[in-house]
């Protein structure tokens, strides 16, 4: 009996007139016609949507409230922002100047906080300062989580920072602070630029940056402020984040040019803790006061959120994407048999007498399968990425934030990552002749990888390694969330942390499928087919 594919194959026997279009146009239409594969290219498409919305499908089941959105900020990134602050509204431009002579940190104990006063001045839990606790003095545009901002700060064990905006940072001089060597920082406004500045003797001051803040109000609140994420610490199990918060020590307060004092307001920005960050203990916001100096206590983080441990129950994009696995799965098996069946049939001479040339041949076959692969990975993509943003956020579970270009880039990188296996599979079925075999063959050298490097089975080595050198790195391009180095996380292939940027692992994929099907298109040329 003559099937729809062997009607096809004889269909394309006519002399090859109009070139490559015209090849280009039998390949489609042999590809259109075959109801399996166009069934299950949509298929790919809709287990991709299915298996994304369902992991959205979940009602939030903690305790209190349903911590909703994150904040956002200015570069439309989520944000932590939280932090005890000593703060007063002053326009126009001028000078805030403070010494910092103590930063101190708690942590919480398996008791919950209570035990021995920690050497370094705790209030009842072991000592525990965060590296990237922080101190010091900040211009933030309002008190609204996630408005813009610069401070410049001490830290536990960064020295000085000038930061602003959440994503910006820039190192000043190293070395912790104490009372025999504190260091002094200032921030002045002009305009919209903010500058801070440092120095050890309050005679000799050095620039540490400079931030630009688009839009920032005439009446910004300026202060005092004290932060701390929580302390990574190792554990049997890999890296744990224990509670923690900080106390630092301010005096020399002084404002000058446009500003004056006026009456300074204590407060806590955002809830107690930022989702990095977090302490239980009734002391982890407090201000005290004592003639012009200040004892600040708090708890948070001024940072991008990141994934991982430290921002568990956090959904990111990509966990919307978990079908497109399954997705390439069958994409892969439609690519394969796309020429093996020819082979399988005997209609692979047909279709070569027809075409203009071997080569043409094979890049009419990959161009067809490439296009119908990127389009199914981009539809469901669309879909489901927002679709499953907007109902995690509505079953009460906190979605992290990412900018546009972000979302965009996983977005059709999901479809270039499809298409681009499919182009791997036809190449190899071309190559091997058995659909069975070539389809194995992309899944051990595709799936397999990434599935070990993601599951936390193999050393954290091992991880990177298979994720650098398979084909599995294509799938960076489906990474959203970034690494900073100002914020303590696990940066891992387990916690959603690719090795390679995205485009460099996209290009590891591009550069296997390249050997493919250069390998496909030369022995097309010698076989006697």
């Amino acid at each position: 009996m003559t099937t729809t594919l062997d009607r096809a194959a004889h269909r394309s026997t006519r002399p090859a007139r109009g070139g490559f279009g015209r090849l280009l146009h039998a390949e489609w239409t042999k590809f259109r016609t075959v109801r399996g594969w166009v069934l299950t290219t949509i298929g790919s498409a809709l287990v991709i949507c299915l298996v994304g919305l369902l992991a959205t499908a979940a009602v939030h089941e903690r305790g209190g409230d349903a911590p909703g959105a994150l904040p956002v900020g200015p570069g439309g990134e989520a944000v932590n922002d939280s932090f005890t602050f000593v703060h007063q509204p002053l326009a126009g431009d001028g000078t805030l100047t403070v010494s910092v002579s103590s930063l101190t940190g708690e942590g919480e104990g398996d008791d919950g906080g209570a035990g021995e006063a920690s050497a370094k001045g705790g209030k009842g839990g072991r000592s525990a300062l965060a590296p990237w606790a922080k101190a010091g003095i900040i211009v933030k545009d309002s008190l609204e989580q996630g408005s813009s901002y610069a401070s410049v700060m001490v830290t536990g064990a960064h020295g000085v920072r000038m930061q602003y905006d959440f994503t910006h940072d820039t190192a000043g001089l190293p070395g912790e602070v104490s009372p025999e060597s504190p260091r002094l920082l200032r921030l002045r406004r002009s305009g919209d630029v903010i500058t801070g500045y440092q120095s050890v003797d309050g005679d000799h001051w050095t620039e540490v940056g400079t931030a630009r803040l688009p839009g920032l109000s005439r009446t910004p609140q300026v202060g005092l402020f004290v932060t701390s994420p929580s302390v990574a610490e190792p554990t049997g199990t890999g890296t744990g984040f224990s509670p923690a918060v900080a106390t630092g020590t301010f005096d020399t307060v002084s404002l000058e040019g446009g500003w004056s004092a006026g009456t300074w307001l204590t407060g806590q920005v955002g809830r107690d803790a930022g989702t990095s960050g977090s302490y239980t203990r009734s002391t982890s916001s407090e201000a005290v006061a004592s003639g012009g100096d200040f004892t600040l206590t708090g708890a948070g983080d001024i940072a991008p959120v990141v994934g991982g441990p430290a921002a568990s129950g956090v959904r990111t994009v990509e966990n919307f994407l978990v079908g497109a696995f399954a997705g390439l799965i069958m994409l892969v098996v439609v690519a394969a048999s796309y020429i093996t069946a020819e082979y399988r049939r005997g209609l692979i001479a047909v279709t070569l007498a027809a075409g203009p040339g071997r080569s043409r041949v094979l890049v009419a076959k990959a161009l067809v399968m490439g296009s119908v692969a990127f389009a199914a990975g981009l539809a469901s993509a669309a879909v489901t990425v927002p679709f499953g943003g907007s109902r995690s956020s509505a079953n009460g579970f906190p979605v992290l934030t990412v900018p546009t270009a972000t979302e965009l880039r996983v977005v059709v990188g999901t479809g270039l990552v499809l298409a681009t296996t499919s182009v791997l599979a036809l190449a190899l079925g071309t190559v091997l002749r058995r659909s069975a075999v070539a389809i194995t063959v992309v899944v051990v050298g595709m799936v397999l990888p990434y599935l070990l490097a993601t599951a936390a089975v193999l050393p954290e080595g091992a991880s990177d390694w298979l994720l650098k050198v398979t084909p599995a790195a294509g799938f960076a391009l489906q990474q959203s969330v970034e690494r900073y180095d100002q914020v303590v996380s696990v940066y891992s292939p387990a916690t959603g942390y690719h090795p390679l940027a995205p485009w460099e692992g996209f290009a590891v994929l591009c550069a296997y499928t390249a050997l493919a099907f250069g390998a496909a298109v030369a022995l097309l040329r010698r076989r006697d087919v």
